[in-house]
């Protein structure tokens, strides 16, 4: 069932349509997580704009940090492809954000052509530098997304970019992370290697324990994974039909409505329909509570 499940998991985007829930759940509308570092839309590179981002000379800048904030001050006024020679210099010059920015940019073709390979580049980077020190606290989400992201590509590869699998490597990247960070996305990501046995013996227990680690901070796609298997009884041995809906709905509620989430959507409906409705009214009695313990 889990691996099923994971067919549609491949991309970690998840931040937006809201479906009105069933009434009987008594579910309330939950807000899309934030993260300190949000990434705006992609937008591809039109032939005008990558001619002149390389036509341009290389303004001179004080230093890496006054580039930096140059070159982000460029991207946010909404010229990504000028902020792009800025924000080099401030990558070269050893700042991490500008490192995150680019990486980020090239991952998703944002302001640049797309190209993983420098997207690697760049968050290697900024593991390799926090590998050993300790971000300053604003840094700390950038320095666990990068440690994330640089996971994701060791554990899908990348052929076009040159980038093999390597499942060890990937596997670790996602235990610093989910640890000493505490990244939901980190801890899901490790939970599935788990329950997957990759890179990693096959371990039940782990992989559930990591799935509510990151359900607890509000992933969607870990709630939705942990509720499913909840309700089927895969989780503790024993169904807990009530509490697994409970997860499901707060993960459909989260969902967005990008072909990504329609798993999510399908498993909440799959329980609801199979629920008694002694097992909805729990679930919406476990809901209520859930989510004023938060507000």
């Amino acid at each position: 069932m889990v691996a099923a499940i994971h067919k549609g998991l491949m991309s970690t985007s998840r931040r937006s349509g809201r479906v009105t829930l069933p009434i009987c759940l008594l579910a309330t509308s939950l807000g899309l997580l934030l993260t300190a570092f949000a990434a705006p839309a992609p937008a591809l590179d039109s032939p005008r704009a990558t001619a002149k981002a390389g036509s341009q000379p290389l303004p001179m800048f004080k230093d890496p940090r006054a580039a930096l904030r140059a070159g982000l001050e460029s991207y946010h006024a909404g010229d990504p492809a000028t902020s792009v020679a800025a924000l080099r210099y401030a990558a070269e010059g050893g700042e991490p954000l500008a490192q995150w920015k680019l990486g980020r940019m090239y991952a998703e073709g944002d302001g640049v052509v797309r190209d993983d390979a420098k997207a690697y580049e760049y968050f290697s980077q900024i593991v390799d530098h926090y590998a050993d020190d300790e971000p300053d606290p604003r840094e700390r989400s950038m320095a666990a997304s990068a440690f994330v992201a640089v996971g994701v590509y060791l554990r899908d590869g990348v052929p076009g970019a040159k980038i093999k699998p390597d499942l060890d490597r990937a596997f670790d990247l996602f235990r610093y992370a989910a640890t000493y960070f505490g990244n939901a996305d980190a801890q899901y990501d490790l939970a599935r290697m788990y329950l997957e046995g990759a890179g990693v013996k096959k371990n039940l227990r782990q992989g559930v324990n990591w799935l509510e680690l990151a359900a607890r901070k509000g992933h969607p796609q870990a709630q939705a994974l942990l509720g499913r298997m909840m309700f089927t009884g895969e989780a503790n041995g024993e169904p807990e039909r009530a509490r697994g809906l409970m997860y499901l709905t707060l993960a459909r509620d989260a969902a967005g409505g990008a072909a990504g989430d329609r798993w999510i959507v399908d498993l909440h409906a799959e329980a609801l329909n199979s629920a008694s409705e002694a097992d909805r009214r729990t679930a919406g009695a476990m809901l209520e509570g859930y989510l004023r313990e938060r507000n």
